[in-house]
């Protein structure tokens, strides 16, 4: 009996054992890096641990699936040649075909919770699991040590893991956001004061002081009154929340009217106020108002995302309801790893979003620079600064100029160029053949705008930064999908491809102020430079090209030859052409009776006249004899179709 039970111990101890190694095989460290340099290389001295008892807030980020898949739709939905040209996908379409599966969510939220962690957040995307825990759990959890460090370049110290996790469970993970604050974002604002190579002030504004209100920006680059933004929403990232007094104060002394709902929403738990009495300062929210406002001024609603993490920020607006398809963030950030934020900015993509992020206020980019980020992305819209005229008081755009400190150049973050702009670097000599390129686009930057802020202080011509410009473009872009839903068109999207082939086209000039002049270390040309990009938009004229007009009328289908004799087991070939009547602009897909028919381009693009060319396979399976062959085109809520006679020979 004894010996029996000494065997069971033993047993036991040996699966005991063996379970160990097997929990110890299964942890494996996750998709993206976390350790920040400084702390690997020295020059962030450690000098303490965290307390084992504090309490921290993390963000339990999963992969996207079929990222194979994805690649191949986003390129599609930006093609014009593409069937799938702006068919964009719900959040509930997005996450069922490249969000994490059910099993693997929950095999993740089961996992925080056997380790301790409260579950105190989920998605509907399911691919963020907010939890809070202790240092303690944290470090058991994930296989860390939390230490505190002295900041290489800031007077303060930051507290980071000492090694990259690798927590035990099935589902490798993306990233767990919140492990460090190494990085503290900071907003895109520039104060005149701090710049002796400020331009002189502006004189020709409808603000006091003849600074530049928001709706001077509107005056200048839109200069129409038809589209005002009716039925568009816009959304601004905000690291902090904000005093609606301060936007009142400001509309009051502009002697203008706000009629915008205005929403304040916070993705984790971050307080929506901002009181200067408390020491918030809320001067970046309200200028990212009034810019937004100023040019979309009957907006539907403005959203204010606010949260204390990129993760939780980027992926509220993904996933918001109402989806928001006109984005701009004014702040910069540092992750740890440049691709971090990625899987936020392919949904958004995947689901029509844009979002336009300020380039910088630094000037030229360099490694050395503490924060570019995301300005340098693939996934956003890089938006640059310049130095405007007007010719009066709400009075058209006159002339501009690149603005000194416009952020721009090449990639500091090693992202690869977008294969949509390959083209245009290759005509660009500053330009990287390799590297991402920017900044895009542009908009007024200049220390030219009244600000009213922290409830005590309205200031004339103090403040400017491409934090302006984003805002702006992103109600430019309401304006454009208020259009493109008007044309019965979806909205436009992510628009650099789109842009990037209006600027090599003969409607560049017309569709963007080319500014020539003005250098922020590099210097401004004709057509795209690291200055300011393509420029900034000329009135209406860019909004049609991006929207297109109604389909309204019709077109017409025909073959030639429209006769063809194929052997048996052979191939022949047919040209379709598309001919256009009554302004009808929409791509044409092409099916036809018989299945093996290939197309090619097929859709035949938007503004739909032009050609393709048919690709006929029969089969010798095929009898012998006379066949018809239809080929049918639909596009724009329009059906045409031709036919083909086929003599089948032996």
């Amino acid at each position: 009996m004894i010996r029996r039970f000494t065997t069971s111990v033993l047993t036991i101890v040996a699966l005991v054992a063996l379970a160990n190694v097997a929990s110890r095989a299964e942890s494996k460290p996750l998709l993206t890096h976390h350790v920040r340099e400084a702390t690997g290389n020295g020059q962030a001295p450690l000098v303490g641990h965290l307390p084992s008892n504090q309490s921290m807030r993390l963000v339990l980020v999963l992969p996207l699936r079929n990222q194979e898949g994805l690649n191949s739709f986003l390129k599609d939905i930006s093609d014009p040649f593409s069937a799938n040209y702006r068919h964009y996908l719900t959040v509930e379409q997005f996450t069922e075909q490249y969000g994490p599966t059910q099993k693997d969510y929950n095999t993740v939220v089961n996992f925080a919770k056997a380790n301790g962690f409260t579950v105190v957040g989920t998605s509907r995307n399911r691919l963020n699991i907010d939890v809070t825990g202790t240092v303690s759990t944290i470090e058991s959890a994930f296989h860390v040590s939390m230490g505190v460090y002295q900041h290489p370049e800031e007077n303060r110290t930051f507290y980071a893991p000492d090694r990259e996790p690798t927590p035990n469970v099935a589902v490798q993970l993306w990233h767990i956001t919140g492990l460090d604050n190494y990085s503290i974002p900071k907003p895109l604002l520039s104060r005149r004061s701090e710049h002796p190579e400020a331009q002189p002030p502006a004189t020709t504004g409808s603000c006091p002081g003849s600074s530049f209100c928001g709706s001077d920006m509107r005056a200048a680059y839109y200069g129409q009154t038809t589209l005002t933004g009716t039925g568009q929403y816009v959304g601004l990232l905000e690291y902090l929340g904000t005093d609606l007094t301060d936007l009142n104060t400001y509309y009051t002394n502009a002697h203008q009217t706000n009629n915008v709902p205005i929403t304040l929403t916070s993705v984790d738990g971050t307080s929506t106020n901002c009181f200067a009495s408390q020491g918030c300062d809320d001067t970046e929210q309200t200028i990212d108002m009034t810019q937004a406002l100023g040019m979309a001024p009957g907006l539907a609603g403005l959203t204010m995302y606010i949260g204390s993490t990129d993760s939780a920020l980027l992926n509220g607006m993904a996933t918001g309801s109402p989806l928001i398809y006109n984005l701009s963030s004014s702040w910069t950030w540092r992750p740890a790893d440049a691709t971090t934020d990625d899987p936020y900015y392919e949904e958004m993509q995947a689901q029509g979003q844009t979002i336009f992020q300020a380039s910088g206020d630094s000037g030229k980019w360099s490694k050395s620079q503490e924060f570019t980020w995301p300005s340098d992305n693939q996934y956003v819209e890089s938006t640059g600064g310049t130095d405007l005229n007007t010719t009066g008081a709400g009075g058209p755009w006159s002339s501009e100029t690149g603005w000194v400190d416009s952020g721009g150049g090449i990639s500091p973050n090693g992202v690869a160029i977008p294969s949509w702009q390959v083209t245009t670097a290759a005509g660009c000599s500053s330009c990287s053949q390799t590297l991402r390129n920017g900044p895009d686009i542009s908009a007024n930057a200049n220390w030219s705008f009244y600000v009213c802020a922290d409830q005590t202080t309205c200031t004339e011509n103090a403040y400017g930064g491409t934090s302006f410009a984003a805002p702006m473009w992103a109600a430019y872009i309401a304006l454009t999908n208020q259009q493109a839903l008007e044309n019965g068109k979806a909205v436009v999207g992510f628009i650099d491809p789109t842009l990037y082939t209006i600027g090599l086209s003969s409607s560049y000039n017309t569709d963007f102020h080319d500014i020539t002049s003005g250098n922020n270390g590099f210097s401004a040309t004709v057509g795209f430079d690291l200055v300011t990009g393509w420029g900034s938009p000329n009135g209406a004229n860019l909004i049609a090209a991006l929207a297109g007009s109604g389909s309204t009328g019709s077109f017409t289908l025909s073959a030639n030859p429209n006769k063809i004799k194929i052997k048996q087991g052979s191939s022949g070939k047919s040209t379709i052409t598309a001919s256009t009547s009554g302004g009808f602009d929409a791509a044409i897909t092409l099916s036809s009776s018989l299945k093996s028919v290939t197309f090619n381009p097929n859709p035949i693009p938007a503004p739909g006249s032009g050609t393709s060319t048919a690709t006929i396979p029969i089969s010798v399976n095929v009898p012998t004899g006379i066949h018809t062959l239809k080929v049918t085109g639909t596009g724009g809520g329009v059906t045409a179709s031709t036919t083909i006679t086929i003599s089948v020979t032996k």
